[in-house]
């Protein structure tokens, strides 16, 4: 998903349109898709919401006897970017929750204009031309708006405690101002931020566990749902709280195409629930992800499996990873992909051992040798190819290892024990399954 960038009151909004690149010129187009210049005015109406006016919010009952509250929200701001691989998520998602022995009847499912039967979903026909037809999900249980997804938030917020889950797939804004504050798009074109979302989670109970999956772009922001407020200047909040995302907050993502043919489709999404479920989009059975042999696989391992499996230009993270890498200065990180790789295995989590010998074998590099030294040995890789997300995937493996392991070291040191005691509850967290 390449971005359209356009001013709006001094912010520059990012939105993921398309697999190919759309710039608002006038004349946009992609072979013999036209964007509908009813866009141009999207985005005014986009830009008047940002502010998240106040709405009602929707009551949402919980299924009564869950071990997981599962809550998925899809779809396109509009039609005119309502593609058919967000439908086809979802569905897979279905297939993926039945596959692990859950009913997706007991998940709660919002997709675009939801059940009235509007043609909203963007498709292209045998003849590669674009046409829309209504969304069609079983036991959909309404739109992607505001209004429902708040509900869901304020509906596990106020039920027993139990873990939630919650799977977003979609668009993301960028906010050029506060890169830490970035946007997902929700039907209607109305915008939640990280710091918004972030206070739906402050009234959930401190031992509730709650999980995000996020695909847009952009996502990486969402990382910052750790933080009071949504804020990285804040501490981390008590309530547990972990997510999984498409790319980090400064770059668009893949995933988003009107294509028809899920066989195709590589995104974060497919990889992620293939090596959760072990079942990839078309029902074959793929490697397994349980790389610490638990019997279990994680959502840590399922995100371990994604980074190799997916072969885009993303650049996945999770929340502590994110809180890692603030850890690290740059002279720090030279000092990390100055040293041998096999060093950095040997300290390890299993998955994370998977992730670096799995990468360097894709990009032809000796374990033996630092990253800096194979890097020097081989050609420059292309800018955003799916070889320069390799390299990039595999500087930050290293770096979430080094970062572990500094922390670590500072408590054997000094004795302080507040870095260790959130790196553990954000490990413990990412390290959860459905249950």
């Amino acid at each position: 998903m390449q971005p359209i960038i356009k001013l709006l009151s001094g912010v520059a909004v990012g939105l993921s349109i398309s697999c190919a690149a759309w710039w608002l010129d006038g004349s946009v187009n992609r072979g013999n898709l036209a964007l509908p210049a009813s866009l141009q005015s999207a985005w005014d109406r986009t830009a008047s919401r940002a502010l998240e006016l106040p709405a009602p919010i929707a009551q949402i009952t919980l299924p009564a006897s869950a071990n997981t509250y599962f809550g998925a929200v899809a779809g396109g701001g509009a039609p005119s970017y309502n593609e058919i691989a967000l439908e086809k998520n979802l569905r897979y998602f279905q297939r993926s929750l039945t596959h692990l022995g859950f009913d997706p009847a007991t998940a709660h499912l919002f997709f675009a204009n939801g059940n009235d039967g509007q043609a909203t979903v963007r498709y292209l026909d045998e003849n590669d031309q674009q046409q829309f037809k209504p969304p069609d999900i079983p036991g959909l249980n309404g739109a992607a708006t505001w209004s429902n997804t708040r509900g869901w938030f304020e509906a596990i917020a106020q039920a027993e405690p139990c873990p939630a889950f919650f799977y977003f797939t979609g668009h993301g804004a960028h906010n050029a101002e506060n890169e830490d504050n970035n946007w997902l798009i929700l039907w209607g074109e109305r915008l939640v931020s990280v710091k918004a979302m972030a206070g739906w989670l402050d009234a959930l109970p401190a031992e509730q566990p709650f999980v995000t999956m996020m695909a847009q772009c952009y996502a990486g922001s969402f990382a910052n749902l750790i933080y009071e407020n949504g804020d990285p200047a804040q501490p981390v909040a008590l309530q547990t709280r972990c997510g999984f995302f498409a790319t980090v907050a400064s770059r668009p993502s893949v995933g988003c195409t009107p294509a028809v043919n899920e066989a195709d489709y590589k995104d974060y999404s497919s990889s992620f629930f293939a090596g959760l479920s072990g079942r990839d989009r078309t029902g074959t059975p793929v490697s397994s992800a349980d790389y610490n042999a638990d019997g279990q696989v994680s959502y840590a391992e399922a995100h371990a499996f994604a980074k190799v499996d997916e072969e885009t230009t993303d650049w996945p993270i999770s929340t502590v990873e994110a809180w890692l890498q603030r850890q690290l200065s740059d002279s720090e990180m030279a000092e990390i992909l100055a040293k041998p790789i096999e060093g950095w295995i040997a300290i390890a989590r299993p998955e994370q051992q998977y992730v670096l010998r799995a990468l360097a074998t894709k990009l032809s590099f000796d374990l033996a040798r630092s990253y800096q030294l194979n890097r020097a040995s081989a050609p420059l890789p292309t800018p955003d190819t799916v070889e320069q997300a390799y390299h990039q995937r595999l500087q930050m493996e290293l770096a979430n290892i080094a970062a572990e392991q500094k922390i670590r070291q500072a408590q054997r040191l000094t004795g302080e024990s507040a870095q260790v005691a959130i790196l553990e509850r954000l490990l413990k967290c990412e390290a959860g399954f459905w249950q």
